[in-house]
Order: C-alpha cells, then structure tokens, then sequence
C-alpha cells in the first residue's frame, strides 16, 4: 500500500475519533453551562453562544499560523499538537467549576485546535492528483460519521453516568487520535531554514488569485448554508409535529439523514471529480443543494423532511471535498498549507456567521425565511464559481495564446 494511502487511513480513524468526542460535547452545553450554577434561560441561551461561538472565532484567528507552521515543519506536528492540546484542554473542562473557567476553555480549544484540518492538509499534499478527489471525498466520510456517532454516545454517558464524564469520554477519543498519528502517521520532511513568506508574499506567489478568493468564499457560503439550518433543526421538528412524543430522537433521525447520506455518496463523488473535474461537482452540488433547500421550506411532517435532508446530504458530500480539491490542484507546494489555512479560517467564520443568522433570521422571520435564503445565496455563489473560473479559464487561454505568436 502506497504511503499516501496507509495515512489517508490513519488520519481517517483520527477525524472519526476526534468527530465523535466532540460531537458528544456541543449538544450538552447548555446543560453543563445550568450545571455550572447559570439557571436563567436567557443567560444560559447567551453563554451558549458566546462559549459555542469562541472556540470558532479564535480558530479562524489562528489557522492561517498553523498553516504557515505546517510547511515549515510538515503536517505531522501539526497533527500530534492539535489532538493532544485538544485530549488536555477537554480534560478540563470536566472539572470546571464555573461558567467563566469553561468559556476560557474554549477559547484555548480555538487556538490549539485542528486535528481535522491538518489531516486534509496532509492528504492534500500527499496524495497524487490523479486520485485526489477520492482521497479528500473518503477523509471527508470520517468526520462525518464521527459527528453521528458522537451525540449518541454522549447521550448515553451524560443520561446515565453524568455530564463530566462525557468530557473523559471525549479527551480518551482525542489520545486515540493522537497515538495514532504518533506511531502510524509517516511524513518526510526537510525543515526550511528560510524564512516563512508572509501574507503579501504569499498572494504574490499565488496563481490565479482571483479563484483563490472565490473558492475561500464558497467554503464560507457553503458552511454558512448549513450552520443557519442545523441549530434550528429541533425547533422545526417541534412545529412540524406538536405533541411528539420522542422530539429528540425525531430530531436525532432527521439530522442524522443527512449526514449518512454524505457518508454514502463522498467517496462516489470524489472518485467521479477526479475524472470530470472538481469545478464541474461543485457547480452541480451548489445548484442541487441550492434547490432542495426549497421544499423543506414547505413540508407538512417531520417524515418529508427526513427525506429531504437524506437528499440534501448527497448533494452536500460533493461541496467542501471539491472545493479542497481544487485548492489543492492550484496551490504552489510550498505555500499549500498557508491557503489551506485561510480556506479553514473562511469555513470557522462560515460556522459561527451561520449559527448566528439561522437563529436571528428565524426568530425575526420564521423559519421557512432560513430555507429561501440559505437557498438563494447557494444558487447564487454557484453562479459566482462559474464566472470566476470561466474568467479564468478566458484569461490562461489569452496568455497562452500571446505566448504561441511570441514564439513564431
């Protein structure tokens, strides 16, 4: 097995690993924030916020550093630094004794944190172009099933043996990715004793600048799209089915659609970019997502709208993979990681916009208003790809064509 391989595996388990443990946590927040001494509900609500919204606030800050650091000293550090930094900072989080102890937590996570996108980085750089979308589509299917997996797991251990524990629970998954890139992870690398270009040096260096930014802006968008729903998924649920007797597993099943869908359907995808090209996936998965965000505006019960998340998650799977694959594909090798890190700053800012607008927007609006919005900016950010790149495309077609009546 090809070296590129046998990591893609590696880091595969340690996105799963790191998915599921944090995962377990988010959905508990707010009950660990009462049992921290909070027990207004508008108090609970804001520092919910604020110590969700920390963690990917400080992360956007800082990932362009890890970025730069990573090829600098290779991708492997960066990997060995943000799962044990994260296995000791959620640690403590289980003995916090106030509000104010596990907000400062959390900020800390945002800088140490970044298992996952260091792992793309990794088999970004690593793997050969031929079989990259496949790579990044198959990565992608770990963290995923770790984010299904993970709320149930944290479910059962905050149900039946207290809330501290699932904090344990989650820093023994996140040593677990740590050993694994420890003793399996293989990188060789040579330390540039040069100093590391800076961020103007970087965009001078950088191809098609122009693309760049417009796929920072998708990753945004993209990631925006999804987070103004997923808060609110529960509240949905709730209307569309008064009296439920079981809302949280309702709600667990329609989340949950989505994401196996993704599972499914990534790799396919990812193997299909390689051969039709990433723009071409992206396109279609942006204007697909865009149009089934529509109906669930209109569904009747909580069954129909189960459906269509499973639906969208097909589409989904296509967008971020692409999109790194195509960054990828551009990206000179001696700055991949410093653009991979802005594009992971642009995905933190698309979380946190988005799980603020989703909410305001719903309570401002109702909730039918987050569909046809979320839709309107995916079809629209559709639109921006495929003019970029065509201007693009028209601008390399012109150089190549200067150059041709040069030579003669």
């Amino acid at each position: 097995m090809p070296l590129w391989k046998k990591n893609l595996y590696v880091v595969w388990f340690g996105s799963f690993a790191t998915a599921a443990g944090m995962s377990q946590i988010i959905p508990f927040l707010p009950l660990y924030i009462e049992k921290l001494g909070i027990t207004d509900t508008a108090a609970i609500e804001s520092w919910s916020g604020l110590i969700f919204g920390g963690t990917f606030f400080v992360s956007a800050i800082v990932s362009p550093l890890w970025g730069k650091l990573a090829d600098k000293y290779g991708r492997r550090p960066m990997l060995l630094r943000a799962s044990l930094g994260m296995c000791l900072i959620v640690f403590c989080m289980a003995f916090a004794q106030n509000v104010y102890q596990l907000f400062a937590l959390r900020l800390i996570m945002g800088f140490v944190s970044g298992f996952i996108p260091a792992s793309i980085i990794l088999v970004a750089t690593q793997t050969p172009k031929t079989h990259s979308g496949w790579a990044l589509g198959m990565l992608s299917t770990g963290g995923i099933a770790g984010s299904l997996i993970g709320p149930l797991i944290g479910g059962l251990l905050a149900e039946y043996m207290g809330m501290r524990l699932v904090f344990i629970d989650t820093s023994a998954l996140l040593f677990c990715a740590f050993l694994a890139s420890l003793l399996f992870v293989k990188e060789k690398v040579v330390v540039k004793e040069k100093k590391t270009p800076s961020m103007k040096q970087v965009w001078e260096m950088t191809p098609h600048v122009g693309l760049f930014f417009a796929m920072f802006l998708t990753t945004f968008m993209v990631q925006l799209a999804n987070m103004s729903i997923q808060p609110i998924i529960t509240v949905y649920v709730k209307i569309l089915s008064p009296g439920i007797e079981h809302l949280e597993l309702m709600s667990g099943v329609v989340v949950a659609a989505a994401g196996l869908a993704s599972v499914i359907a990534a790799p396919f995808l990812g193997k299909l970019s390689d051969r039709i090209g990433p723009r071409r996936i992206l396109v279609y998965a942006l204007v697909l997502t865009g149009i089934i965000f529509i109906p669930q505006a209109f569904v009747t019960n909580a069954w129909q709208l189960t459906v269509l998340r499973f639906l969208l998650g097909l589409t989904t799977a296509g967008l971020l993979p692409s999109i790194n694959t195509l960054v990828k594909k551009m990206a000179p090798p001696s700055i991949t990681g410093q653009l991979f890190g802005y594009n992971q700053s642009a995905q933190f800012l698309g979380t946190l916009g988005g799980s603020l607008l989703g909410g305001h927007m719903a309570a401002a609006f109702g909730i039918k208003y987050v569909f046809f919005s979320t839709s309107f900016l995916l079809l629209v950010n559709a639109v921006w790809v495929v003019a970029s790149t065509t201007f693009v495309r028209k601008r390399e077609r012109k150089i190549e064509a200067a150059a041709r009546g040069g030579l003669r």
